[in-house]
C-alpha cells in the first residue's frame, strides 16, 4: 500500500481537523493538507516531469511544508530523501548526486547555499524554495489521484553515515513505512484525532518518521516557530494542544527537565515523549521520571531498522516495586511486536543470556538494502539479518542492554558523527601524519568531538588551521572541541589504533 493512502483517508475522515500548524497559528486541516498534497503531486507528475520511482530531496529545517512535500512525493509515486540541514554543502551535494535527485525543496534559510547546486549535481534539475511563489503556484489545481505502488518500492531513502565516512541511503520500503507505523500502535501509543505531536527533532529523523502514525489518526502536526527545539517553546506550545506526544534525544530531555519553566510548567496537556537515539543513563531517566511520570517510552533502532528495534514501555519506567526496575531502566527494553532480536557472535552464533555480542534484528521492518550499495547491503543484511554494529546482552527476560557502539559512533546532541568522516578530513592537512577522533563525556551534549593528532615532524598545524579545514568540508557539529598532540598512536599487533585506550587517556585524572 502506498503510505500516502493514510493522508488520503484522514483528509477524507476528518477533514475540518487541524493538520499543520507554525507554533499556536494553524496552517491547514486535514480536508486542505489533502487538497494541497494532491495538488503537489500533480505539478511533481505534470509540471516538472517526474516519473514514478524518481527520487525527491528535501534539505529545510522544519515547517508545515516539510510534510506537504513527503507526502505530494509518495502520493505521486515517487521516493524522497530528507537531507539533515545541519549538514556542509559539500554534504548535501554528496547525497544528493549518490541518490539521483532530480528535485530538491528547501526553505528560505538554505535557498542560498541549496540552489547552487542545481549546476553541480547532474541529475538535479532544479531547486524550489518553499517560501517562493512559485511553490505556492505548485500546490494549486486539482492534481492526480494517488498512484499505484508496490510494498517493496523505495519510499524513502533514509542517509546514515557510515564507517567509511560516506553516507549510505537505508533504502525503506512502503511496506517497511507502513511497518512502522503499525507498530507504533502496537508498542507505544493510540492515537484519538484531535491529539497532536510538536515537531522539534528533525523532520528528515525520527520525529519524521512518527509524523505517520499521528497523520493516520489526524493528530495535528505542530512546528514550533523556531523551527527546532526550545524548551521554554515546547512548554508554551504544551499548554496550547492537547494530548501532546514529542519525540526527544536523550540531551533534548535532559534539557527540558532541566528548564527553567519545569518548576511552573502544566504538564497536564503532556502524554508521550518517546526519546531515544543515544544513551541514556540511569540517573538522568530518574530524574526525567520524577518530572513526566507516565509520560515516557524508551525506544531504540536506526535508519536501518527505523527507530524500530525494542521498547520500553511506560508502565516500566515508574514500576520501581519491580525486582530487576534498575536493571530494566539501564536497557533499552523488550522486542517490537513484529521484530526478532538476538545477540551474536562473530560466527552470527546466537549467545546465551548476559553475553556480549552484536544485536542482529531480522522483520519486515528492517531496510531492503542501501541505495545503490550492493557490497555494504549484502553485508550488513547477511544471513536475512540486519546486523546493526551495536555491541550489547540480552538477559533471560528478553531486555536488551547495550554496552557500546562497534562503528565508534559519536552521539553529540542526538546527532550521530562517524570519527573516520572527521578523521578523513584533518588528514588534508599537510601538517597531520595521523590522526584518530573519539568521544570525549560531555555534562549536556552527552558526548563531543575530540582528536588526537601526530604531526608531520616540522610541520605541526594549528589549531585555527584545522578548525577552518573542518569548517570548509563538514557540518559544524562535527567539528573536534579539542585537539591532543601526541608522538605516535596507540596500536595493536595488527595496526588498529586502540580508540579505547585514547578514551581511557581522557578519562584520566590530570597529570595521571
Amino acid at each position: 500500500m502506498n503510505i500516502a493512502k493514510i493522508l488520503q483517508t484522514t483528509a477524507r475522515s476528518f477533514p475540518s481537523y487541524l493538520a499543520t500548524a507554525q507554533g499556536e497559528k494553524p496552517v491547514a486541516t486535514y480536508g486542505q493538507l489533502g487538497q494541497r498534497v494532491r495538488a503537489l503531486a500533480g505539478s511533481l507528475r505534470e509540471r516538472l516531469n517526474l516519473k514514478h520511482g524518481d527520487r525527491v530531496a528535501i534539505i529545510m529545517k522544519n515547517r508545515p511544508e516539510y510534510l506537504e512535500v513527503m507526502f505530494a512525493a509518495w502520493w505521486a509515486g515517487l521516493t524522497i530523501v530528507p537531507i539533515n540541514a545541519k549538514l556542509h554543502q559539500k554534504e548535501f551535494e554528496y547525497v544528493l548526486d549518490n541518490s539521483g535527485a532530480r528535485v530538491c525543496f528547501t526553505g528560505p534559510d538554505l535557498n542560498d547555499t541549496v540552489a547552487p547546486l542545481a549546476d553541480q549535481v547532474e541529475s538535479l534539475q532544479r531547486t524550489i524554495c518553499v517560501a517562493d511563489p512559485e511553490y505556492a503556484a505548485l500546490c494549486a489545481g486539482e492534481g492526480i489521484d494517488l498512484a499505484a505502488v508496490q510494498g517493496d518500492e523505495p519510499a524513502w531513502l533514509f542517509y546514515t553515515s557510515g564507517t567509511t565516512g560516506r553516507p549510505k541511503g537505508a533504502t525503506l520500503t512502503h511496506r517497511v513505512l507502513n511497518v512502522c507505523t503499525l507498530a507504533y500502535f502496537a508498542d507505544i501509543d493510540a492515537i484519538l484525532p484531535g491529539d497532536s505531536i510538536i515537531h522539534a527533532a528533525p523532520i528528515s529523523h525520527g520525529t519524521g518518521l512518527y509524523a505517520l502514525p499521528h497523520v493516520a489518526k489526524a493528530a495535528a502536526q505542530v512546528v514550533p516557530d523556531s523551527g527546532s527545539f526550545e524548551p521554554e517553546e515546547i512548554l508554551e506550545l504544551m499548554r496550547r494542544y492537547a494530548r501532546v506526544t514529542l519525540f526527544a534525544a536523550p540531551t533534548m530531555l535532559i534539557r527540558l527537565m532541566n528548564a527553567p519553566g519545569i518548576p511552573r510548567a502544566d504538564l497536564t496537556r503532556l502524554k508521550t515523549i518517546f526519546y531515544g537515539g543515544g544513551p541514556m543513563y540511569v540517573a538522568d531517566l530518574r530524574k526525567a521520571i520524577e518530572v513526566f511520570g507516565l509520560a515516557l517510552v524508551q525506544l531504540y533502532g536506526q535508519a536501518e531498522s527505523p527507530n524500530t528495534i525494542t521498547v520500553l514501555p511506560r508502565y516500566m519506567h515508574t514500576d520501581s516495586s519491580h525486582p530487576r526496575y534498575l536493571e530494566r531502566l539501564a536497557s533499552v527494553g523488550i522486542p517490537r511486536t513484529c521484530v526478532e532480536v538476538r545477540v551474536a557472535d562473530a560466527e552470527d552464533r546466537t549467545l546465551p543470556p548476559g553475553e556480549l555480542g552484536e544485536v542482529l534484528v531480522r522483520g519486515d521492518i528492517v531496510m531492503s538494502g542501501y541505495w545503490q550499495n550492493p557490497k555494504a547491503s549484502a553485508d550488513t543484511l547477511r544471513g536475512g539479518w540486519l546486523h546493526t554494529g551495536d555491541v550489547g546482552f540480552c538477559d533471560e527476560y528478553g531486555f536488551l542492554t547495550l554496552r557500546d557502539r562497534s562503528k565508534d559512533m559519536i552521539i553529540s546532541g542526538g546527532s550521530n558523527i562517524y570519527p573516520r568522516e572527521v578523521e578523513e578530513v584533518l588528514l588534508k592537512h599537510p601538517g597531520v601524519l595521523e590522526v584518530s577522533v573519539v568521544g570525549r563525556a560531555h555534562p549536556d551534549w552527552v558526548e563531543e568531538v575530540v582528536a588526537f593528532i601526530v604531526a608531520r615532524p616540522g610541520h605541526a598545524p594549528r589549531e585555527e588551521e584545522l578548525d577552518r579545514l573542518c569548517l570548509e568540508n563538514i557540518a559544524r557539529f562535527k567539528r573536534p572541541r579539542a585537539y591532543f598532540f601526541i608522538g605516535s598512536l596507540p596500536k595493536n599487533n595488527y595496526g588498529k589504533v586502540l580508540k579505547t585506550e585514547l578514551r581511557q587517556r581522557l578519562a584520566a585524572p590530570a597529570g595521571a
